[in-house]
This record gives C-alpha cells, structure tokens and sequence, in this order.
C-alpha cells in the first residue's frame, strides 16, 4: 500500500511540476481511462473554488502541457 501510495503521489508530483516533459510522461505512462481521469481533475482543479492559487496554476500549466502534447 505505502508503494502505491508513494506512485500515486509521485504521479502528481510530476502532473502538477509545471515541467512539460515530466507533466508528459506521467500522462503518456497511464491509461486510457486513467488519462481522462486525470484530465477531469486538472480541470476541477482550475475552475473549482478552494484550491490554493499555485495548485490552480500548475494544473493550468498541466492543461497545457497536454492541450500541445496531443496536439503533435
């Protein structure tokens, strides 16, 4: 349990670092159903109230990263 939770809180180290790279290879590492997941947090996270304002800016800069990654 410790390992996964260590994973799952790696994941979002690297989705909400503001580092296009690490923000990419995070999402090109899960699947399917676990990257559109992960895009309807990011979005919760800019338009819903009570997340700190860099949590809201690094889940921007996530939004981003992978509008550009899936864009190529």
């Amino acid at each position: 349990m410790n390992n996964s939770f260590s994973s799952l809180e790696q994941l979002w180290d690297n989705l909400l670092s503001r580092d296009r790279a690490l923000v990419r290879q995070a999402y090109a590492d899960l699947d399917k159903q676990e990257q559109e997941a992960v895009l309807a947090h990011l979005r919760k996270m800019v338009k819903e109230a009570g997340w700190h304002p860099e949590q809201r800016a690094s889940a921007m800069a996530a939004l981003e990263a992978l509008r550009a990654f899936d864009e190529r």
